[in-house]
């Protein structure tokens, strides 16, 4: 019986999509793989339903450097309520906990911040897709479940107050913040919250969460669902490949580097080969981009210990 053939087109290249709120990152990402009639997608780094905001969604050739996207630092924009705590840190979540915030004021939700800038450590929420034995904490949480976690290091560049609301007495007007968070992989938002709110004494959790910026992509160039599809129409999913960001634009904050055709040549058969353009580029173990003097993009290759590039994730 023959193969089945492949769904879709092969395309290369990064969508930087504003997920909206109230789909899974997955779900966004089936979306804009229909949209663009793509044979292989995948997104870089979960939303959950509640956050909005820069999904990097890669297809074909680029989803061999979206670890350079797990990997990168991201920056949110997020309203924290306090008052209150949820099973799930955020507002999707049954409430657990209320507390009297009505006399929490701007200095003092300030100060506690300052507490968690820099290297901190932050135990995962039982509601994370991080896994335990091969399974989501999330779906062990909905069970019942709660195993131990550790506690793991997350660094917090920035962490600013953007703007405070007092609340009352009165569980309609709780008070709220919005933040700005500049972090690194592996940071949850939802635990900062409540780590502020145990620190104040009233509890918090994440109310709206809005992802600005996730490593070298801004939301300012990011383009919506509802873009896409109005501009798709019934037309053919080629109308939109000018969306489209540069297969290597995953690794963009690696140096460039140009060879010759006929070094590519080896290169592309797996051989290290030697430049000179090692010696400025970096030290023994540092990545680079691999180009040929056209400008055809080859992979990332790795500066070995005796000065050549070794290849190390090469497109077809």
């Amino acid at each position: 019986m023959g193969r089945r053939p492949k769904w879709g087109r092969q395309i290369d290249g990064v969508l930087l999509l504003n997920k909206p709120a109230g789909i899974s990152a997955n779900d966004a990402l089936q979306r804009a793989k229909r949209l663009f009639f793509a044979n292989r997608a995948g997104h870089t780094g979960a939303l959950d339903p509640l956050a909005t905001g820069v999904l990097p969604i890669c297809f074909g050739e680029a989803t061999k450097f979206s670890q350079y996207l797990l990997d990168a630092d991201k920056r949110y924009r997020s309203t924290f309520c306090f008052g209150m705590t949820t099973e799930t840190g955020d507002a999707d979540g049954d409430v657990v906990a209320t507390s009297d915030a009505s006399g929490l004021t701007e200095q003092q939700v300030s100060d506690a911040m300052a507490a968690f800038r820099g290297t901190i450590s932050q135990v995962p929420s039982m509601y994370s897709a991080l896994k335990h034995n091969g399974q989501p904490l999330y779906k062990l949480a909905r069970q019942g479940i709660e195993v131990e976690r550790e506690a793991r290091q997350v660094e917090i560049f920035s962490y600013e107050l953007v703007r405070f609301t007092p609340g009352s007495a009165s569980p309609d007007k709780l008070p709220r913040a919005v933040v700005e968070v500049h972090c690194s992989k592996g940071t949850y938002v939802r635990s900062l919250a409540e780590d502020l709110g145990k620190a104040l004494g009233v509890g918090a959790f994440v109310e709206k969460l809005h992802r600005i910026a996730a490593g070298p992509y801004h939301e300012d160039d990011s383009v919506t669902l509802d873009t896409l599809t109005e501009e798709r129409g019934e037309g053919r999913a080629e109308v939109l490949d000018h969306h489209l960001l540069p297969a290597d634009s995953p690794a963009s904050d690696l140096p460039r580097m140009t060879l010759s055709e006929d070094t590519g040549y080896y290169l592309r058969q797996g051989q290290p080969v030697m430049d000179l353009q090692v010696y400025r580029l970096g030290d023994e173990g540092d990545m680079v981009r691999l180009f040929l003097e056209s400008g055809e993009f080859l992979g990332v290759g790795e500066i070995t210990d005796d000065g050549r590039v070794a290849p190390r994730r090469l497109v077809k």
